[in-house]
């Protein structure tokens, strides 16, 4: 019996050469699914703070109105255990988080004659910190703080009024007396 002559290169090279094209594109596509993890898919930590309301019933509808989307920031994910009464939205893993925390004690800041800044109908206070301001709505049942970084912009604060407008009502604002 002769041996039948073959044309081209043996056919383990070939199984070879397809198993490591297919894990090269493989390789390339998970690299660049975890690059392009998007922000409601990453997780923001957020440190505890004194916030003896986080779980009350305001809190709750607070953060059962607040939207996915401020702006470019998208709703993240929080980091276990997250404190109560808290939100957190990112653009991407590079940029600072927009922070959002319900259900706080009275700012130390805020004592009569603060200046505050009307959104939307919802009252605030700022409290400006390198590359990042906290803004206090005082004028709620609770007291919330939104923590933006230097460049969110307007529309997360508009936002935000919006969603506590409908779900918190107006109260007198209460500052501690001044110093």
């Amino acid at each position: 019996m002769e041996s039948e002559e073959r044309d081209g290169p043996p056919r383990a090279l070939l199984i070879a050469a397809v198993v490591v094209a297919v894990g090269a594109v493989v390789a390339v596509l998970a690299v660049a699914a975890l690059r392009e993890t998007p922000a409601e898919q990453q997780v923001v930590g957020i440190v505890a703070v004194p916030a003896p309301d986080a779980e009350s019933a305001e809190c709750d509808s607070l953060i059962d109105a607040l939207p996915e989307k401020l702006g470019d920031f998208d709703r993240a994910r929080l980091a276990e255990p997250a404190p109560p009464g808290s939100a957190a939205w990112r653009t991407d893993p590079d940029r600072e988080a927009i922070i959002l925390r319900c259900g706080l004690e009275r700012p130390a800041e805020f004592v009569v004659g603060t200046p505050l800044q009307v959104v939307d109908a919802v009252s605030w206070f700022r409290v400006s910190e390198a590359g990042r301001s906290t803004w206090y709505a005082v004028d709620r049942p609770v007291y919330i703080a939104l923590t933006l970084p230097q460049d969110a912009g307007p529309t997360p604060i508009q936002e935000i009024s919006e969603a506590i407008a409908k779900s918190l009502p107006a109260k007198p604002v209460d500052p501690a007396p001044a110093g």
